[in-house]
């Protein structure tokens, strides 16, 4: 049955077993890691993502592995979304997914390859974002900012979460909310990316493994992860995003060359 799918096209030639693997493997990693350490197993995973695809297929591929993960998360904490912000927030970005989806087509690879290593440096080393204080109109144009940039970079959950009022609201909804929130993002990303002709369907069986590995991991991973120093987890994931950020812009300087 499964040799029978992979023949019909529903597994990409591009990936290699290696890969496969391994990426399979980090999707139970990077997930546990953002339930018991916060924000982070995203933008893991788009470094790990460049280093073994094409940086073309990088953001919609990374965009189905995100919208799987945070879609439970939505599911779960439902009942604890502040809608309000939702609605603001899911008007903006329809503007700003439409928009950045005519940019993302005509940038070459090796410019969105130095996008992407430039926004890991960033997250790793830069100042986090702030929580702001937003009205309906802040909360449609923050919508419609984080959107656009996430055609382009992929992991704008740090971005997304510094929208919310943090101090205002409980943990659940805080949860609840960026998970709703990062489900738009990523739902609409995928729905440009259909439309600009990207073949989802190559990827299919690969995504529900990504997919399947990420819910193991949510529920199996946290008190493996938890028993680890965070100081030195946070140390170690710190040099290993570096690496593969600066090994992003290395090759995408000698592209320009």
């Amino acid at each position: 049955m499964l040799t029978e799918l992979i023949n019909a096209g529903y597994w990409p030639e591009i990936l290699t077993n290696t890969a496969a693997i391994t990426l399979v493997i980090s999707s139970m990693f990077t997930s546990a890691m953002t339930v018991a350490f916060g924000l982070g197993g995203g933008v893991i995973m788009l470094a790990l993502l460049v280093n073994f695809l094409p940086v073309a297929v990088v953001i919609p591929v990374h965009a189905v592995i995100q919208m799987g993960s945070n879609t439970s998360r939505a599911v779960l904490m439902r009942k604890h979304i502040v809608w309000p912000i939702f609605i603001y927030f899911f008007l903006g970005a329809l503007v700003g997914a439409v928009i950045g989806g005519q940019f993302v087509v005509a940038l070459p690879e090796r410019v969105l390859l130095g996008i992407l290593g430039l926004f890991i440096l960033y997250i790793t080393w830069g100042p986090k974002p702030k929580n702001l204080k937003l009205g309906k109109i802040g909360y449609m144009v923050g919508g419609a900012f984080t959107t656009f940039a996430t055609m382009f970079i992929g992991a704008t959950g740090p971005l997304a979460m510094a929208l919310l009022p943090r101090k205002e609201l409980e943990k659940q909804q805080v949860s609840g909310t960026h998970g709703s929130l990062l489900v738009v993002q990523h739902g609409l990303k995928i729905i440009i990316f259909g439309f600009l002709g990207f073949a989802f369907k190559a990827w299919i069986l690969f995504l529900i493994c990504m997919i399947v590995a990420g819910f193991i991991g949510t529920y199996s991973g946290r008190a493996i992860l938890q028993r680890i120093p965070s100081k030195y987890f946070q140390t170690g994931i710190t040099i290993i995003l570096t690496i593969m950020a600066v090994r992003m812009l290395y090759t995408a300087a000698m592209a320009f060359l």
